[in-house]
């Protein structure tokens, strides 16, 4: 069975910090206020020919690729939305970008039939150079330091940027585009802020994976404090990395550590939580646990389960083996039965632990 590990650097990473992307934003020169860029395009494949951004005009500028699964998920969002503001002053362009073969948009677009009921272009790539050189790619994109797709720009009445994000976070924004309501420069401030604080993250990353490379766990827990005592928001995505580093050089604030993991840090995360149990009662630790840990196991188990309402494969298995540990075989057994139901891709050892919890139970009978 598949398992989430949360390693440290993983963790790190899983902020979203890619370096590559944090270097692209530092040199951004198009941002919310900013003038919309022209549009370039190459051929357009489906709907009508958007030549230029009108002023008195609201418009959505969306990238995606066919290789992109992401944007396949998010394509017909974008679609309900441009059904939703048909009537309002609203015109939606989709812009395929970065792609090895161009000749594959076109059938991409009629596959995806009505679910892509938009404007669809592809971008206008300069004989002889390669896909993320493409006149849309640079000018909007690259320009704006975004690295990945699919991202949406909403562009106001006045040609302005007023919006830049992944097309499902965009109702909000656009609602407010088209209301009258939005506020430009709150939100031209708001992403200042952002990038602002991607910068300092670049700068911890940096340094933190030094002090990996290094093995110095030390400094790695030191850098960790702190990065979140100038953004204790971000605490929840570090504490699996700093309990591992902990793990490694003192047990017993390793121990105080997990246990706030559990009661306040990510009392509302499912997969933390999940996480902090599997180390604990995972069956190819040696030996048992001892009971406090058990205790928070179970603690943490039965909470996972109880925020994904029982219908999460993983959680239930682990939740079943802090049980069966924890001497309720009976109740082991009811987790493992369901955690084996909602598991598509269930392997043996789910398997193999389900009859060990049914063996325990029929020990327990009275002859």
């Amino acid at each position: 069975m598949r398992r989430t590990r949360v390693l440290a650097v993983t963790a790190i990473l899983s902020l979203g910090l890619g370096l590559a992307a944090l270097a692209a934003r530092a040199d951004e020169t198009l941002s919310i206020g900013s003038p919309a860029p022209k549009l370039q395009v190459g051929d357009w494949v489906k709907g009508d020919k958007v030549d230029e951004l009108k002023e008195g005009q609201i418009y959505v500028v969306e990238f995606w690729a066919t290789w992109c699964g992401p944007c396949r998920a998010s394509i017909p969002h974008v679609s309900d939305l441009a059904a939703k503001y048909k009537d309002k002053n609203v015109t939606f362009a989709g812009v395929s970008v970065w792609e090895q073969d161009v000749t594959e948009v076109e059938p991409f677009v009629k596959e995806m039939g009505e679910k892509m009921a938009y404007n669809v272009a592809v971008d206008d790539v300069p004989e002889g150079k390669q896909g993320d050189e493409g006149k849309m790619a640079t000018t909007w994109l690259a320009a704006a330091g975004e690295s990945g797709i699919p991202v949406a720009f909403v562009v106001d009445k006045d040609r302005k940027i007023a919006w830049i994000g992944h097309p499902m976070e965009m109702d909000e924004p656009l609602k407010k585009v088209v209301d009258g309501t939005w506020d430009l420069a709150a939100a031209e401030t708001a992403r200042k802020e952002e990038k602002e604080m991607q910068a300092k993250t670049q700068a911890f990353a940096k340094k933190f994976s030094d002090a990996l490379t290094e093995g110095d766990t030390k400094l790695a827990v030191k850098l960790i404090d702190e990065f979140l005592t100038e953004n204790p928001k971000l605490e929840p995505q570090l504490a699996m990395a700093k309990l591992q580093l902990l793990a490694k050089e003192d047990s017993k604030a390793a121990a105080a550590y997990q246990r706030k993991i559990v009661d306040e840090i990510c009392k509302d995360d499912p997969q933390a939580l999940n996480n902090v149990a599997w180390e604990i009662v995972d069956p190819e630790k040696e030996g048992k646990p001892v009971p406090d840990d058990l205790a928070l196991a179970l603690k943490a188990a039965e909470r996972a389960s109880e925020l994904t309402k029982g219908e999460n494969g993983p959680i239930l298995d682990t939740l079943a083996r802090a049980r069966f540990l924890s001497g309720d075989a009976e109740g082991a057994v009811d987790a493992q039965e369901k955690a084996l139901k909602f598991t598509e891709d269930a392997d043996d050892s789910m398997k193999d632990r389900l009859d060990e919890y049914r063996k325990a139970v029929e020990n327990k009978k009275p002859e």
